[in-house]
């Protein structure tokens, strides 16, 4: 018989099966049932429910269900028929749930490593506007300079540098972080291009190859594969924290040798003199006999050009320094739309090919070469590859400036519009980048970084996304197919006169951090300065690059080695410890006891000065003093080190300082520590550093360790005895 309240479970009838029992009950009202072995439940038709099915019902009364109906089947004489597909079911929720978890996953991963899946979906279109301003005016500015820096620097085709502009460009859009930087050819990296390709193709004017357009075109791919390579493992390994190992002042004299040598190249497109080098049986090749040739042959010049030059270069700067004071003026934002190169461009194509200028002398760009076929390929093949050697320091020279360079454009933008960017996925997307770039095979390719002026540009003419570039990346492909044939009367000094408009932008920054350091008396700084400066100019890049980095390292290396140690002191009627050199009240205890703050991590870089560190500290003070000085403190008999902002203790260290302890020892001057953590006090036990000095010498905090070295008859000339070693039992080290 059932009950009919709802919320009590019914029992077995003797007619049949049980009744059907709801999955809310209580057992305590179920009446007791013999027990049962386990197995009688499962082959007994008459056989109730045995009692680890009445034990595992009160915590899942759903077992009790699939219990009964499996008896009710088998009592019926057939099989089990609500197991399996519960069971079944089950299975296929669990791989459900474990499917939306990794599909759950693989979208937050997406979004982490191709940010445009982020940004994209939640694209607003009130964005859309500024950024296709800005995207036509970065295609504006870098057309022309893309066919600049290929033609007049890096010694290849027009159609390298726009193709180098364009797929690639588009790819960081997908890829990188920053949402205002511009990516595209470079003029430094384009002249170190550039004079890698006159080394190895015109290095030899005897032995000059058959093909001198394909070497150039395998060198630059393999040069700018390896540049991927080299930032995409830079990228991976997470060392994006490598572009502030240059230091300003040393970057600054790199940069600015890079304008001068800039414009003693483009000296010669701009006067004309380019048929008098190709004349001359050996050209020059470093830049100061380049400039030295330019100013013997300066009388050979070409009016027609120079005087073009002249009025490009003075229309171009000249709107430069306009644009930059009026559109901070009310009423002036609007000129920052004019795209002053693309006018020169326009203009003096159109009055060349109408006045025929370049049968006066003027250099013009001519038939340039497109094929209707996609330039792409393997890098990695025949041609290419045997100038992997040649190749590879200038690669990696490339990698670091174009690092640098990309990473000071991109945190000034992230910096401006107040937004986060992640060094090391940037590092994986100029790699990335670079890589597509590499397989221009056809054309030839240019190292891809990012311009600190087209950023500015970028971000000045509405770009607040990558969705700037993906339009500047289409504008560009479009000019390869449609623009090229209209570009037949361009002058080559036109293109020179708009790299030496760079060349002035470097140039105009080097005076203020000159004066910089001279108000400030950084003369370290100057000095770096000055010598990267005359390094690069007098031999080459590569020695520049070399050069700065290698003493930036030193420098780092040297910072790194000096110990961040202060004498500290307690203030008057306070129990606040503070450097005696940053507070004037604050002063020492006991005379003869050295308390010392060590402020930072030890590491095997940092401990080795320690213990010429305390020594000058316990000579001289905290005070700058020569090692020929007499002493001006007297020598410490106790010294306390607090030990409250090292938290790390490396295996190296520990061994220096254990050394250091020892020598303390040797000497009768006790030593005591406070605030050290647990875990440098369970390191200090493997070296048996507690058992050789005793537990009294560890303490909480500073005033702790004072009242231990008083309590010791502090004060007197001797040296106490008690600060002699003695080694503790275990019992008392615990």
């Amino acid at each position: 018989m059932s009950s009919n309240n709802p919320d009590q479970p019914s029992t077995p009838t003797d007619s049949g099966g049980p009744t059907p029992v709801s999955s809310r009950w209580d057992l305590t009202v179920l009446p007791p049932t013999p027990a049962r072995p386990l197995g009688r439940a499962a082959t007994d038709p008459q056989a109730g429910p045995s009692e680890t099915s009445r034990l595992l019902a009160t915590k899942h009364p759903r077992y009790w269900d699939a219990t009964d109906s499996d008896t009710e089947d088998r009592g019926r004489g057939g099989k089990s028929t609500s197991s399996a597909p519960r069971s079944a079911s089950a299975a296929s929720a669990q791989r459900l749930q474990k499917a939306t978890r990794v599909a759950k996953k693989i979208r937050q991963r997406s979004k982490y490593y191709v940010p445009v899946t982020e940004w994209l979906p939640t694209y607003s279109w009130s964005l859309f506007a500024g950024d296709v301003v800005a995207g036509i005016s970065v295609a504006c500015l870098m057309v022309p300079q893309a066919m600049s820096y290929a033609t007049s620097l890096a010694k290849l085709t027009p159609v390298a540098g726009l193709w180098s502009s364009s797929v690639p460009v588009f790819l960081y859009g997908l890829l990188g972080t920053s949402r205002q930087l511009s990516m595209g050819p470079e003029a430094s990296l384009s002249l170190m291009l550039g004079q890698l390709i006159d080394d190895l193709v015109w290095g030899d004017p005897h032995n000059a190859p058959a093909h001198p357009e394909l070497e150039a075109a395998a060198i630059s791919v393999m040069a700018t594969f390896q540049v991927g390579l080299i930032t995409g493992i830079l990228g991976l390994l997470r060392l994006g924290f490598l572009d502030v190992v240059l230091s300003r002042a040393l970057l600054r004299g790199f940069i600015t040798a890079i304008g001068v040598i800039i414009s003693i190249e483009q000296s010669i497109p701009l006067l004309g003199l380019a048929h008098v080098m190709h004349e001359a049986g050996d050209p020059p090749t470093l830049p100061i006999p380049k400039l030295i040739f330019i100013i013997k042959h300066i009388t050979r010049f070409n009016p027609y050009t120079a005087i073009l030059s002249a009025c490009c270069l003075t229309f171009l700067i000249v709107a430069k320094v306009v644009k930059q004071r009026v559109t901070k003026t009310p009423g002036g934002a609007w000129l920052r739309f004019v795209p002053e190169i693309l006018l020169v461009v326009v203009f003096t194509t159109l009055l060349t090919s109408i006045f025929r200028w370049d049968l006066k002398g003027v250099d013009i760009l001519g038939k340039v070469k497109t094929s209707t076929g996609m330039p792409f390929g393997l890098p990695l093949t025949s041609r290419p590859m045997k100038y992997f050697n040649a190749t590879f320091p200038t690669a990696f020279v490339m990698a670091l400036v174009g690092v640098v360079d990309s990473m000071v454009a991109a945190r000034e933008n992230a910096t401006k519009y107040s937004y986060p960017v992640s060094p090391n996925r940037e590092l994986v997307a100029y790699g990335a980048t670079n890589l597509v770039a590499s397989t221009l095979t056809a054309t030839g390719s240019l190292p891809i970084f990012g311009s600190l002026t087209r950023s500015r540009l970028n971000g000045n003419t509405g770009g607040r996304t990558q969705m700037a570039s993906l339009i500047t990346s289409a504008l560009v492909l479009l000019s390869i197919f449609f623009l090229m044939p209209w570009l037949f009367f361009l002058p080559r000094c036109v293109l020179a006169s708009i790299i030496t408009t760079v060349v002035y932008g470097i140039l105009n920054e080097a005076p203020h951090d000159v004066i910089y350091y001279w108000r400030m008396r950084a003369w370290p700084d100057f000095i770096q300065m000055a010598g990267t400066f005359l390094l690069t100019l007098l031999f080459s890049i590569e020695v520049g690059v070399v050069a700065s980095v290698g003493f930036s390292l030193l420098l780092v290396i040297q910072h790194s080695t000096k110990p961040r140690i202060k004498i500290i002191g307690r203030r008057p009627d306070s129990d606040d410890w503070v450097p005696i050199d940053e507070d004037e009240e604050a002063q020492e205890e006991i005379p003869g006891v050295l308390v010392v703050r060590i402020r930072e991590p030890l590491s095997f870089a940092n401990t080795g000065g320690l213990k010429e560190r305390l020594r000058r500290l316990e000579l001289y003070g905290p005070k700058k003093s020569h090692p020929s000085d007499a002493p001006r403190r007297e020598s410490a008999k106790a010294v306390i080190l607090h030990m409250g902002d090292v938290d790390e203790i490396d295996a190296s260290a520990l061994q220096i300082l254990a050394e250091l302890v020892y020598s303390y020892q040797e000497r009768g001057v006790g030593i005591y520590f406070a605030h050290l953590h647990p875990q440098q006090l369970e390191q200090f036990r493997i070296m048996n550093i507690p058992e050789t000095l005793g537990p009294s010498r560890f303490h909480p905090d500073v005033r702790s360790a004072m009242l231990e070295v008083e309590s010791l008859g502090f004060g007197n000339r001797s040296a106490p005895s008690r600060f002699l070693s003695h080694r503790p039992s275990a019992n008392n080290l615990a």
